[in-house]
């Protein structure tokens, strides 16, 4: 191989580095390598490679006039060093370099190129209009931490029935409880897929995990569930997310996917006089796929329940939305308990707003009940506390 300081370059971002690490660990097969235009086409036309399901065409194609240069005048059998973060990520022998068009790309990913879209703007300038091939060497050959930590869990409790749920936890609520629980109840192992996105998040992703671990450790069995971090880059994205979903939660070694009804990714149509979804179209992947109820909370059931189970109406329903949920939390604002956890929401509002009170130890000894012994308290001990005076009832 010739040395890497010798060859062209072209620079990419870590979200293409993620998905290309993904394909060299094995764990986007039946992908096995970049795709020429051919093979491009091929997809297209069937959404199929051997037979199993790929929604897309897997290329390389990144953003710049350097790259496009670069990559334009490339011919068979030259190398080049491709560059992460101007650090050496891996060394391609070149098969092919063909121009795409940027927008029909995103729109075999979305489902549109509507500019309104923040999936389509982002991917797309990120995406240039030259697409290189072949085989390639990561610099860094370690193997998959993912799958260590799956194995690892795996051999500890001599797990056969493996479950996966794909999840943002943002934030960790109780219907996302529920469904952990449902998992678990179910199978030997539970793997939660927690979503690590590009993009600035209000809660970020070790805050979220830390949540998710607060639950784990101390409401459920231990060993029977495991948490792994899954670079949410723009393959998971749009209308067909849920297939590349079945495809990695497959590769992990996951006989189950579970997913909710309400995903948006679901996407439910009418053919051949039957109500189907996307998974549907889910071929030659061996891994079973169940999709779990909406959970809401019912003001006549006092309880979290499934919509197909409750049977008032949607005016006595309470449902889950994560992202009305984060707002008040963003607002400084306690969620109900029906909704969150409140330890999950102490933690959370302690990281989001630290330092936030000028005399905490004043407020905790004026609000609230004490022992007559003075403690040192946290913030996130006078949330708890505080959550505690919102429940009481005989004044309400």
């Amino acid at each position: 191989m010739t040395l890497s300081r010798k060859n062209k370059t072209i620079l990419i971002d870590q979200e293409a580095a993620s998905a290309l690490e993904l394909l060299k660990a094995g764990l986007l097969y039946p992908v096995t390598k970049l795709m020429n235009q051919q093979e491009s086409q091929e997809v297209l036309e069937t959404g199929l490679i051997d037979s199993k399901s790929f929604p897309f065409p897997f290329i390389l194609s990144p953003s710049g006039e350097k790259n496009e240069e670069v990559i334009s005048t490339l011919e068979v059998g030259d190398e080049i060093t491709i560059l992460c973060q101007n650090k050496e990520f891996a060394i391609l022998k070149v098969e092919e370099t063909f121009k795409i068009n940027p927008k029909d790309r995103v729109k075999h990913i979305y489902g549109t190129d509507d500019l309104s879209h923040p999936g389509v703007k982002r991917t797309l300038k990120r995406m240039g209009c030259w697409a290189i091939c072949g085989e390639f060497t990561l610099i860094d050959k370690s193997s998959n931490k993912n799958l260590q930590i799956i194995q690892k869990a795996k051999k500890l409790i001599d797990a056969k029935n493996i479950t996966s749920i794909f999840l943002a936890a943002n934030p960790l609520h109780r219907a996302h409880e529920r469904l952990i629980r449902q998992s678990v109840d179910t199978s030997d192992l539970l793997v939660i897929f927690l979503l690590k996105p590009y993009d600035n998040t209000d809660l970020a992703y070790n805050i979220r995990k830390e949540s998710l671990e607060f639950f784990i450790n101390n409401f459920l069995p231990k060993n029977r569930v495991v948490i792994v971090p899954i670079e949410n880059s723009y393959i998971f994205a749009g209308f067909n997310e849920l297939i590349i979903d079945v495809i990695v939660a497959k590769n992990h070694g996951c006989n189950n996917l579970i997913i909710g009804s309400n995903h948006a990714g679901l996407g439910m149509f009418y053919d051949c006089n039957s109500n189907k979804s996307i998974i549907d179209k889910v071929i030659g992947i061996d891994i079973n796929i169940h999709i779990e109820n909406e959970y809401v909370y019912c003001n006549e059931c006092t309880t979290l329940v499934s919509k197909e189970s409750c049977p008032h109406g949607q005016h006595h329903q309470i449902s889950y939305k994560a992202d009305s949920i984060l707002e008040l939390l963003k607002l400084g604002i306690l969620p109900p308990t029906i909704l969150v956890r409140k330890e999950i929401s102490a933690f959370l509002l302690s990281k989001l707003f630290p330092d936030r009170f000028q005399n905490l130890e004043k407020l905790y000894y004026d609000l609230l009940p004490v022992e007559g012994i003075l403690t040192e308290h946290t913030e996130q001990d006078f949330y708890l506390e505080l959550i505690k005076l919102h429940q009481t009832t005989s004044l309400t």
